[in-house]
């Protein structure tokens, strides 16, 4: 407990709490002399040589992978000992249920050189799987525990994503088959998302690279959203969400009351739909590259929406007139590398969905409560997206008697790899293997801030653990806050203009910096693409 109190806190303070109850648990002497060990009758080591057992399961031939090591059910401890010492450095998630087991091996076997001598985070939840796999350079406010130098960021550092390595504890993986169940689902997600990544880096790499070299001005001339940060934390002001998904449709009669009692993010895709029913959002994400999404913003009316993007996205977004431009950090090495030189913007999230940007936008800003609509992340009905929408509108356009407008949509639906899952509210919807992807990444980022309230307005879509099915009479009965909302948004938007453009000058300078220190990349950006604007 002196080790634990000293590298692993908060696990020592939650392991106080836990009662073992010795009448479930029989230890024994194995045939090696090791102690072995039974929960109700069932034997969670070999009888004969737990230690021999461990070195069988810790024996896949992967020495040098730098991907983590999953111990699934810890029970004694043999397999993760095993591991550490077979794989020296290799970072082990330890991801145990039954906090009884893992208090009982502690007082069973000594596991101080264990403890401080390797890469580990113990887990007992499981929302806190994922966090442990990708933000593996913190200590999570949650279930992860872990010490200071022993986690590192796994997706963002290698050049490729290797598979997290299992180990099973076959016998407390079988006690609790739900329960690891989940764990090795959310595993899978996450490689999943993390391969995701990596291929859009792949894909996108050479747009990125022609949009930043024609935007690379902006990073210096516009200022990022760390200057909004914290800007509801005094306020009691919901945040409103617009989704592009189906159910946005049901939302259309209550957007007068959501404009009235709400601060408005709409996603690029569906600031069509809130311009067409007459509501202007307050701000508009939009951080994706390609020029089709682009098309999304293209001839619909923005008003004092404040634009919320990156400097690689397609450069005729910055031509259109906004109420105001705000850069996030970009999802682009390069271009993260050039803000960081030039004016930091500051991070939000991003899952592969513009939704998962604009939550974590309004999370940025200190939302409280988050209202959601068209967050379906599945197919009611059949239904992809609200109607009107610009894909919509495309289909219809060149819809053709051998190619009707109903044969792309059918495609929508089959080549994702659709499945039915749990709908929120009860009985099940058609979803698909990416917005599942979605899914799981707003699970785990309610996990981590469950201060944040999140409610849907309609709840017709994919179950997602965090997300609350709003009633509408709740939602009506809360005050009308637009006076305030408009008032704290001008003094905002003064408070930046002043603050930047007293700034200009160190901005300007760091500016020059980086063309004189970095010529020589730049220069290979500009040969890549297209002349790079003042920059030669």
């Amino acid at each position: 407990m002196a080790v634990l109190r000293q590298h692993y806190p908060p696990l020592a303070e939650e392991l106080d709490k836990v009662v073992v109850n010795d009448e479930d648990f029989q230890v024994e002497e194995a045939a090696s002399g090791a102690p072995t060990l039974s929960l109700k009758g069932i034997y969670l080591h070999s009888k004969r040589d737990p230690e021999r057992e461990a070195e069988r399961l810790a024996g896949a031939d992967l020495e040098g992978a730098e991907a983590p090591a999953l111990v699934l059910g810890f029970g004694l401890g043999y397999a993760a000992m095993a591991l550490a010492e077979k794989f020296p450095g290799r970072p082990i998630i330890i991801v145990e249920k039954r906090a009884d087991i893992l208090k009982k091996a502690l007082e069973l076997r000594d596991f101080t050189a264990f403890l401080t001598k390797n890469r580990l985070a113990i887990v007992l939840d499981i929302e806190s799987v994922t966090g442990a796999l990708s933000i593996f350079n913190t200590i999570s406010s949650g279930a992860i525990y872990g010490v200071d130098d022993a986690i590192y960021g796994v997706c963002n550092t290698r050049p490729e994503v290797i598979p997290p390595l299992l180990i099973h504890n076959r016998a407390l993986t079988a006690l609790d088959k739900e329960w690891y169940t989940l764990v090795e689902e959310r595993i899978s997600a996450w490689y999943t998302q993390s391969t995701v990544n990596q291929a859009t880096k792949k894909r996108f790499g050479e747009r990125w690279i022609k949009n930043l070299s024609r935007n690379i001005l902006k990073i210096r001339d516009i200022p990022g959203i760390n200057r909004l940060e914290g800007m509801l934390d005094k306020a009691n002001i919901p945040v409103f969400i617009a989704a592009a998904g189906p159910s946005l449709d049901k939302a259309a009669p209550l957007l007068a009351d959501i404009h009235k009692r709400c601060l408005v993010i709409a996603v690029d895709t569906s600031l069509r739909f809130l311009a067409v029913n007459g509501i202007e959002a307050d701000f508009v994400v939009s951080v994706d590259p390609q020029y089709w999404n682009f098309r999304h913003l293209d001839r619909v009316p923005s008003g004092k929406a404040r634009l919320i993007t990156e400097s690689t996205v397609y450069p005729s977004l910055f031509e259109k007139s906004f109420g105001g431009c705000f850069l996030c950090g970009s999802f682009f090495p390069p271009s993260r590398f050039l803000e960081e030189k030039i004016d930091p913007k500051g991070q939000i999230g991003a899952g592969g969905s513009v939704a998962t940007s604009a939550w974590d936008f309004a999370r940025h800003l200190g939302a409280k409560n988050i209202w959601t609509a068209g967050l379906d992340l599945s197919f009611p009905e059949y239904k992809t997206h609200f109607r009107g929408a610009l894909f919509e509108e495309k289909s219809h356009t060149e819809s053709s008697r051998l190619s009707p407008s109903e044969s792309r949509s059918f495609r929508s639906l089959r080549d994702g790899h659709p499945f039915w899952a749990k709908k929120a509210g009860g009985g099940m919807v058609l979803t698909d293997k990416r917005l599942s992807l979605y899914a799981a990444w707003f699970e785990n980022r309610f996990a981590q801030y469950p201060q944040i309230k999140n409610y849907s307005l309609e709840g017709e879509g994919l179950e997602i653990i965090g997300l609350e099915s709003g009633i509408t009479a709740n939602f009506v009965a809360l005050s009308e806050c637009r006076t305030e909302i408009n008032k704290l948004l001008a003094e905002f938007d003064q408070k930046v203009s002043e603050n930047y453009s007293s700034e200009s000058k160190t901005r300007l300078k760091n500016f020059e910096n980086v063309k004189e220190s970095h010529l020589g990349s730049l220069e290979k950006l500009k040969n890549l693409t297209e002349k790079l604007p003042a920059i030669s």
